[in-house]
């Protein structure tokens, strides 16, 4: 495979063609900003697990131009000083240990992006110019001064100086995603007088500075690469042919290779691909680079299926193929994908929960399919001290993660499923096409309950009596939630169904439907339907749509939402379904009917707990995951299934 083929990077000799993408840094550092050894341990799984070039980042190389509240980054790895070094040395004498290299991706700052309540006091965020700060308009991000943009630059060689000393073996720079170097190679944010904008070349000088700084304390032979957006997609943003122009620039300029990206915090579909998004779509960045450079360029973006990543190689459109969340999903992916074991790898479903929304927390970066990612050795699997014969009752996520755990450490597992297949609620979830990443996640789960011999009993519906009858040493109980069956008065006609219901079958409800619930699955549902040509209205009491999905999901789920022409009333009830339709009431008192062939209910899901209780004080050694404890998003039922059965 041309992906286990050799590279190169300016002078810098990579064992293959596969590089860890920035995948998150925050909770990575001890209290004093040192890299944690937590945070080593996690690094140098993806080097154990085969890749060629790992990047962490994005560090930030000074606190003085843009301010951070004590502690507020403390939880962030630092390299403003020489007292860092040693954490950053073992880090990159581990990874060299499995032939791997390791670079660091140094940002100058967020600029606008910047939380302002991050900031210390009276404190405002920065930018190339004046103007509002993306998190709250209200405040305004103040223009950086000569003095401030020479001391970042300087800060940056200094920075680079550094991780070279330490042992790094690259720098990149983080140029793109409307960060702070990418506002100023933007006119839309970079609106100044001087030689730091106006046209082209004054918009390049602070980055150009920056690299010029990095060569010269660093060394001209030492690689960097940049992160460089292609089109910001808005309105008097940069588009293809000045972004090529750039790119020609930063060639010139010394910059060995370009990462290609597009986007920015107001458009992240290809700076952050969401679970909605079709693998590979940010390729053709670095296809339309190629054309432009003679340097490697480096692509991203759902490239976690090995022959989708390899035909992007052998097709000429990237040099290097770069991996972000997959690696957090599995770390092994490229032995896996080098040995043929493509069914073993744990699938990235792009749903952010577990990385990116962490991030945002302030919590450590992990996964949602891989519970243990970010905790690589305290919750590494033992095996067990004595076996036990366990019964897991429910073949959805949590119950085969908790199936899977139990006999990887050597129990004796028996899963009973009510079903004629494993997937519980991810079936349905999956229905949609552009949800098909969970058809990944289902069969990499039954291939390995399948592999690891758990004994899968289908078409059985457990009962308290089979349960006493089978007499296992600990039972599981994982039988999910039922959709609820809203109290509106006509929801017996035959025109309602569930939406759980809808996806399962596919069924054929009419041209026009009426959606009564706008969380995820009801959005998700409305979406299904109009992908099939049905003109779709979604009914929500609340006031905004899917409000518990994390920004980068939402925002692409919006989006296919208005593409497809749906309509939205929310702050609305439906008070009746009608022969011909619904009877809804606005939060005004306003009353109207709204037509529809078919309605279709997603008002929430309830535990389906009765198992559970009727075990209570029966069984020595009871548990439950997943939504039978409380309905919740996949990552709860997988965490809860893998760190259940890791201590039984």
């Amino acid at each position: 495979m041309k992906l286990f083929g050799t590279g190169k990077i300016g002078k810098l000799e990579i064992k293959n063609r596969i590089i860890v993408a920035v995948n998150g840094i925050r909770g990575e550092a001890d209290p004093d900003g040192s890299l944690s050894l937590r945070a080593i341990d996690r690094y140098v799984s993806y080097a154990k697990g085969g890749a060629g070039l790992i990047t962490i980042g994005h560090i930030h190389v000074e606190n003085d131009v843009e301010n951070h509240l004590d502690g507020a980054w403390s939880n962030t790895p630092r390299i403003d000083s020489a007292v860092y070094i040693k954490r950053w040395s073992i880090l990159a004498d581990a990874v060299h240990d499995y032939g791997a290299k390791l670079s660091v991706q140094l940002s100058a700052g967020f600029g606008r992006m910047m939380y302002p309540d991050v900031l210390k006091k009276n404190k405002s965020p920065i930018a190339p110019s004046s103007q509002p700060c993306y998190w709250d308009p209200k405040i305004t991000a103040r223009e950086l001064t000569i003095e401030e943009i020479n001391k970042l630059v300087k800060a940056m060689g200094e920075a680079a100086a550094r991780l070279k000393a330490a042992g790094v073996d690259a720098i990149e720079l983080h140029g793109g995603a409307g960060h702070l170097i990418d506002q100023f190679l933007s006119g839309i944010w970079n609106k100044r007088k001087d030689e730091y904008g106006g046209d082209i070349k004054g918009r390049m000088r602070f980055a150009l500075e920056i690299i010029d700084s990095i060569k010269a304390a660093a060394g001209d032979d030492f690689p960097v690469i940049i992160r460089h957006s292609l089109k910001n997609y808005r309105e008097g943003g940069r588009d293809f042919e000045e972004s090529l122009e750039m790119a020609r620039c930063f060639e010139e300029a010394g910059i060995d290779a370009i990462h290609a990206t597009a986007g920015c915090y107001e458009y992240r579909r290809y700076a952050n691909p969401s679970t909605y998004q079709p693998a590979g779509s940010v390729v053709r960045m670095a296809e339309l680079v190629k054309g432009a450079v003679s340097i490697p360029v480096i692509t991203f973006g759902k490239l976690g299926n090995p022959e989708l990543a390899e035909k992007v190689l052998c097709e000429g459109k990237a040099d290097f193929i770069a991996l972000a969340r997959p690696f957090l999903a599995d770390p092994e992916w490229p032995n896996k994908t080098r040995d043929g074991k493509w069914d073993d790898i744990r699938p990235c479903i792009g749903c952010h929960d577990g990385c990116l929304q962490r991030s945002l927390e302030n919590k450590y970066v992990s996964c949602a399919v891989n519970p243990a990612a970010g905790m690589e050795k305290k919750l590494a699997l033992k095996p067990a001290e004595k076996c036990k014969s366990v019964l897991v009752v429910g073949g959805g996520p949590g119950g085969m993660e908790a199936a899977i755990v139990a006999a990887y450490r050597g129990h004796k597992v028996t899963l009973l499923e009510k079903n004629a297949k494993l997937g519980g609620n991810l079936i349905p979830a999956s229905a949609p096409e552009f949800k098909k990443d969970l058809r990944d996640l289902i069969n990499y789960l039954s291939t390995q309950v399948a592999k690891l011999g758990v004994n899968v009993k289908f078409g059985v519906e457990a009962n308290p009596e089979l349960v006493e009858k089978m007499a296992p040493d600990a039972v599981i109980v994982a039988t999910g939630a039922d959709p609820i069956v809203p109290r509106i008065p006509g929801n017996d006609k035959s025109k309602v169904i569930c939406a759980v219901d809808l996806l399962n079958s596919g069924k054929d409800i009419g041209q026009t439907a009426v959606i009564v619930g706008g969380g995820v699955v009801g959005c998700e549902a409305a979406a299904f339907l109009a992908g099939k040509g049905v003109q779709v209205t979604i009914v929500e009491m609340a006031a905004e749509l899917a409000s518990d999905l994390n920004v980068m999901n939402r925002n692409e789920l919006m989006e296919m939402l208005a593409e497809n022409n749906i309509r939205i009333l929310t702050n609305t009830t439906v008070s009746e379904i009608s022969e011909d339709g619904v009877i809804v009431i606005k939060k005004t008192g306003e009353k109207k009917e709204l037509k529809a062939d078919g309605v279709v209910t997603a008002v929430g899901l309830r535990p389906r707990d009765g198992l559970q209780k009727a075990l209570t004080g029966k069984v020595a050694e009871l548990y439950a995951v997943g939504d039978c404890v409380r309905p919740r998003k996949i990552m709860a039922a997988m965490w809860e299934g893998y760190r259940l059965a890791r201590l039984i």
